[in-house]
This record gives C-alpha cells, structure tokens and sequence, in this order.
C-alpha cells in the first residue's frame, strides 16, 4: 500500500463522532479497520505520516516509529494509560504522545463500582443459577454475599482522576475509603484515608486497583500481596492486566484466600487465560470499563483535537510528559 505523503492515519474505526472530527481535519487520511491492524498494516500506516491515532492495541516501539520517517509529529492514543507506546523512544525522535485523561473518568469508575457489586453480591452466579433451569425456592442463606453499604472498607490502589471517582461512588454506599497514593502517604482528605499499600491490603473489604501499568506496578498484587488480603475480601482490577499476576490470583481464589474478584483488563490481552475462565467466583468482562457510547465519542474527538492541535503548531491538549 502506497500512501499520501504527509497523512495521518488512523489505526481502528472509531466512534461516528469521532470519525466525523477526523475527516474535519483537512488532511489526506488512511484509516484502518474495526479489528486490530497486522504488524504490516501499522507499518504502512506510519510510513510518511505525519500523525497517527492509535488504540492500546497497538504497539508503538521505536521501530514503528522509524517507518514513519521524520515527518511524524504526534503519535495520540485513545486511551489515558499509554503503556503500548514507547514514550522515550518518541520523545527522542521528536514526536509528541498524547492520551485522554478527564474524559473517561465517570465511565470507568461506574463500571469499576458496577463489578464491585456484582462481585460482592454474587449478581452473575445468580444469573449463571438461573440459565441452568435448576428448581429453586428463595431461602435465607441463599447467594449471601458482602453488604458494602453495612460498613465495608474499599481500598483505592492509585488515587488519580478515575480513584477520585470511585471514592466519590463509594462515600454514596456509606462505605469507608482508603487509598494509596504517589503524592501522599498518610492524613484524611475528602472522607479519604491515605495510607501505604500493605495496610490498605489488610484493612479493606474491597481492593480496587487503578494504578498505572509501570515496571514498578508490574506484578504489584501478587500473591504477597494477596496474602495480606481477608480471607473476606474482594478483589477488582480496571486499570491493566498487567498490575495483577493473574495465576497468583487463580491459586488465592481456588485456595480461598480471598473470597472473590472482578477483573475488565488482562495480561495478555484479547488472551484470557483458561485458568481464570474455570474459577467461580470471579467476574469477568471483556475491557469495557470506558465502553459509555458518550464517554467512547469523546475519547476519541480528544485524540483528534491533539493532532489538530499538534499540526497546527499549538501545544498539545492532553501531552503525556
């Protein structure tokens, strides 16, 4: 494939919104399809663009790079975490990263809240009882599960936009709330206790965890980390994969340590691994926590208006650094 010179390509179809910014832009476009591009196909993409707009699906090494020659100018990922793009590599090639913080912040703290209670109150093992027709009679001890609103703990593991609007959802279930945070180590702000990571462990009923994916954060709940957890407690993951070492997870839930989890996000996505899909009590969901119609649109419109933004020689909207 022989594309125009100087255009921006755009890696996967986007929302209709986003797709009508796109074509706004004025520029010659090649776009890809509703799937994740072959490697081949992102290389045509980048060669002789000078934008592109890419989803976490896609990775973005200096090789990658390097095909797009030195015309490219910003690199604007629809996403807020931007681990699939090798920022130092784009930094040093004078390419801008950009990605779409604020914009998704009530979706994703919805669905983070929504697995909290489907965890917690058993809600997909009684939709699971009931497809398999099975006779039943309501009885007192029947898919009892954990009250978050009769004075359950909820742990935030990274306190950023999306951990302040899980506090905010949690405070309306009249439940306690402890975080961990990068810029503070102890005190109360906002009805939040700050505290460090292995006493948010120990003293939560539920673990949210939404930190970054980092080298520091890789493997950070592992199966130390699950030990310190109740035997009671539960464990819910929207932020990467990566943060949770999943077969330690599979070995805590089997072992009940921990009495249950949720997880939207994956090490190695779209590959769920077998062991997870065996395990009962944890609910699973393709990566959908930002999945809002409005929220998608806007997340998308964002990475648009930073290549606009970038090409027009103005500063990016939503820079990474």
């Amino acid at each position: 494939m022989t594309s125009p010179a100087g255009h921006v390509y755009l890696s996967r179809l986007l929302t209709d919104g986003a797709m009508a910014r796109l074509h706004q832009l004025g520029r010659p476009l090649v776009i890809g399809e509703e799937n994740p591009p072959t490697r081949a196909a992102l290389e045509d993409g980048f060669a002789g663009a000078c934008a592109a707009v890419v989803t976490l699906t896609e990775r973005v090494d200096a090789e990658l790079l390097a095909c797009a020659g030195n015309g490219l100018q910003v690199v604007a990922n629809v996403a807020v975490g931007y681990d699939n793009i090798d920022v130092a590599a784009a930094s040093a090639a004078g390419v801008t990263v950009t990605n779409t913080p604020g914009v998704l912040d009530n979706a994703t703290a919805d669905h983070t809240f929504a697995l909290v209670l489907a965890a917690t109150r058993r809600v997909v093992d009684g939709d699971r009882f009931l497809r398999t027709r099975q006779p039943w009679i309501w009885g007192p001890r029947m898919f009892t599960g954990l009250d978050v609103s009769a004075g359950a703990t909820l742990g935030i593991l990274g306190f950023g936009r999306i951990g302040r609007a899980v506090a905010r959802r949690a405070h309306a279930f009249d439940m306690t709330v402890l975080a961990t945070s990068r810029h503070r180590t102890s005190g109360v702000d906002d009805g939040v206790r700050f505290v460090d990571t292995d006493t948010l462990l120990a003293d939560s009923d539920v673990v949210c965890v939404l930190t970054p994916l980092t080298p520091q954060t890789r493997h950070l709940i592992d199966a130390a980390a699950l030990a310190r957890m109740k035997p009671t407690a539960y464990l819910v993951n929207t932020a990467r994969g990566g943060v949770v070492d999943e077969a330690a997870l599979v070995d805590a839930l089997t072992a009940g340590h921990i009495a249950g989890a949720a997880l939207d996000v994956f090490e190695n996505e779209p590959h769920v691994n077998p062991a997870l899909l065996d395990v009962p009590n944890l609910v699973l969901t393709p990566h959908i926590a930002s999945a809002g119609a409005a929220t998608r649109d806007a997340m998308g419109i964002l990475a648009v208006d930073n290549v606009a933004a970038v090409l027009a020689g103005r500063p990016a909207l939503t820079p990474v650094r």
